[in-house]
């Protein structure tokens, strides 16, 4: 170091399994980038996302807060940010030059939320506002083609891009970035966001990664006891099982091939933006950062996507890599602390010698405080689910119904044994109930479903199958514009 205020880097994806890396001991995604950067720093295998749905969860990376402090545990896709002090927000008012490329999933779509500019990118949400990557795909001669190939946006049909390769959304990102960092004012260190849209859904990688994976054979998805007969499991493990069509085992190997290829991609993708700090001569001055704001269960359990307590949902990747020589940040460590995305907004100011917000819920995750248990939460219908985690062992409960399921997370990490009915487990169940119980707030205690310091629960009668009116929240040709205004919070979530 030269003495000058570190750079910091913040690196997100979209929908990617905390286990599904190189660096993880995957046997099949190919992630050379992310399994260097692992090298050069720490790996947290217990981090996960407090509520993985995609507006929330960011909503808890962006200003260092719980759901319950930031009001959403839902994804009101049209509700404003919070009145908090924000990651962006508190690097700027340090002095820090801060900017962001890609999405970003806040309302109003133009809110800074404290950078000094974004470039935007958001799956395809024309309803909001005409995004930066749209603006780029009509100067390329594509207006309104980001979606002409027919994918949807919360489904697993797939195909190869249908554009050029330079029109992909992941390489416009790494362009915009690697720009953004050539454009810096060289006088004040930066804060960056690259917020990559894969391998979140539509399943269009290209054909040319698409087509590294042929010579792969794809690992076989997760099975267990517990989720053999799907009629008797919770009303949201049947909601999901209603929206995500059955797949063959040879569909669903392609499936993963894709989301694999997106993986990859990105992965490479990533390498030309460090490549192009390394240049600029500032790859040793800066503070990167990698994580997802949820998982991707991709077929474990006959389970696609996110908002459940699975592994393959709730935890995240996370990958810390610090400047050279900062002994908080041991190259080619491992931390199995408990960490939430709550804490990345304190591990990055703090790092860079920036006072955190007392309005922060998180904890520095190089730092010597240490959770004893993370609680997260999702919806507030029949789908609901919460969990408690005490670095060992998780507990899930689902209130419709009353559901109560427990893993031993050291001698089972693929989940497959249910322990909550053994005998020998009651104590266990009974403390990680009471403790999750403690965190309950809401229409939890105001309907009834926790009780004197109790999970109660509720009885949502049989489930009965809804239709998928919104084909999968299916996007449009968006020439001309599709007409501007809000709409429904539930618009192509299952129920």
């Amino acid at each position: 170091m030269d003495g000058r205020r570190p750079n910091v880097l913040l690196v997100i994806a979209d929908q990617w399994a905390g286990g599904r890396l190189g660096a993880a001991g995957h046997p099949t995604v190919q992630t050379p980038t992310l399994d260097q950067m692992a090298r050069n720093g720490v790996s947290y295998t217990r981090a996960y996302s407090e509520c993985p749905i995609c507006i929330p969860a960011r909503r808890t990376l962006m200003t260092g807060t719980t759901p319950r402090t930031h009001g959403d545990r839902v994804f009101r896709k049209s509700a404003p940010m919070p009145a908090l002090p924000t990651l962006a927000g508190s690097f700027r008012d340090a002095g820090y030059q801060a900017f962001c490329v890609g999405k970003l999933h806040v309302f109003p779509e133009r809110d800074r939320i404290g950078f000094d500019d974004v470039l935007l990118s958001e799956e395809g949400r024309p309803h909001l506002a005409i995004d930066d990557y749209s603006l780029y795909l009509s100067d390329q001669g594509f207006t309104g083609a980001a979606f002409a190939h027919g994918l949807p946006n919360n489904n697993y049909a797939h195909r190869p891009w249908h554009l050029p390769e330079h029109c992909h959304v992941t390489n416009w990102a790494t362009q915009a970035m690697c720009r953004t960092i050539k454009r810096r004012d060289p006088t004040r260190p930066a804060f960056w966001t690259l917020s990559y849209e894969a391998p979140h859904p539509p399943l269009a990688p290209l054909a040319a990664y698409m087509d590294h994976y042929r010579q792969f054979a794809m690992e076989p998805p997760l099975a267990a006891p517990w989720a053999a007969d799907r009629t008797k499991l919770p009303h949201a493990l049947q909601a999901l099982y209603n929206y995500y069509p059955d797949l063959s085992e040879a569909a669903l190997q392609e499936v993963k091939r894709a989301y694999y290829a997106l993986c990859t991609h990105l992965d490479h993708q990533l390498r030309v933006v460090l490549g192009t700090l390394r240049e600029e001569r500032e790859l040793d001055n800066t503070i990167i950062l990698f994580c997802s704001d949820h998982g991707e269960m991709l077929g474990d359990f006959g389970l696609f996507a996110k908002r459940t307590f699975y592994e393959g949902s709730a935890r995240v990747p996370m990958i810390l890599m610090g400047l050279p020589g900062d002994r908080r940040v041991q190259p080619g460590t491992t931390d199995d602390r408990l960490v939430g995305l709550q804490d990345v907004m304190p591990t990055l100011l703090d790092l860079a010698g920036i006072d955190v917000p007392e309005s922060c819920d998180g904890i520095a995750m190089h730092g010597e405080a240490r959770r004893e248990m993370l609680y997260g939460e999702v919806l507030e219908n029949n789908s609901a689910s919460r969990m408690i985690h005490d670095g060992r062992h998780k507990l899930i409960w689902y209130p419709a119904g009353n559901v109560v399921q427990l893993f031993d997370l050291e001698a089972d990490p693929g989940e497959r044994t249910d322990l909550a009915d053994v005998a020998g487990m009651s104590p266990l169940r009974a403390r990680l109930e009471a403790a999750l119980a403690a965190q309950c707030y809401g229409k939890d205690v105001e309907e009834g479903w926790v009780r004197d310091g109790r999970l109660v629960g509720h009885d949502p009668g049989p489930y009965r199958p809804k239709p998928d009116r919104s084909f999968s929240a299916q996007r449009g040709m968006h020439y001309p514009q599709p007409p501007s205004g809000t709409v429904a919070d539930n618009v192509g979530f299952p129920e």
